[in-house]
């Protein structure tokens, strides 16, 4: 049965971020809030976790896992960013977009999609997701916890979904807050221009900043 941490969502209680991610370095997973959906997630180094998360959300390996990274500097020890997606990067982030990008060797392999060599990483507005990153000193896996990617409307509560995940990891996180249920925008960076792959949360703000950046 998993052990629930109550965090406040804006300003999150140092020596429970410290209890939590003491656990996430022993390879245990968790189900937590980002700003944009409850996630599934662990320490990306951490191989059996990762896997683990893989068997849980029925991931083959050739999938790719989301993981989110501090702040734009960070991103540049995991992925080789031109200068075009850079200044992008820059006007986005922290937000909720997921950026498709070229992976460097600091990426592990159970997280890559193997044909491609890219990955997808986030820099999310959440106190406690930057939190639990500061403390860890590594990336988090994340992926959501909805079991069915397709629907469009959430099925249940944030007490369904613990109901749902407790047997299943090890750790749930409560911020108190309103069940979130959009997803990110996803933007390739690989190429010559970003293209967006998914509209969801955020997508306004990218199709603004595009318009006046062409202008």
């Amino acid at each position: 049965m998993a052990t629930t941490y109550s965090l406040h969502p804006e300003h999150p209680q140092p020596h429970t971020i410290a209890q939590i991610v003491k656990r996430l370095q022993q390879g245990e997973i968790m189900l937590y809030p980002t700003d944009t959906v409850y996630a599934i997630g662990c320490d990306i180094t951490h191989r059996d976790a990762v896997q683990r998360v893989r068997q849980l959300k029925q991931l083959s390996n050739n999938k790719p896992l989301t993981f989110l990274c501090s702040s734009l500097s960070n991103i540049a020890s995991y992925a080789r960013v031109s200068d075009a997606s850079y200044r992008t990067m820059k006007h986005l982030i922290p937000g909720p977009y997921t950026f498709l990008l070229p992976a460097t060797k600091q990426v592990p392999k159970l997280v890559l999609n193997p044909k491609r060599k890219t990955t997808g990483i986030r820099v999310p507005n959440s106190s406690i997701c930057q939190a639990l990153l500061a403390e860890l000193q590594s990336p988090l896996v994340s992926t959501s916890a909805k079991m069915d990617e397709t629907e469009s409307e959430p099925p249940y509560s944030p007490p369904d979904l613990f109901q749902q995940w407790e047997k299943q990891v090890d750790i749930l996180i409560d911020d108190r807050q309103d069940f979130r249920f959009q997803v990110s925008t996803v933007i390739d960076m690989t190429g010559d221009e970003p293209v967006i792959i998914r509209r969801g949360l955020g997508y306004d703000q990218v199709d603004h900043f595009q318009t006046a950046a062409a202008a």
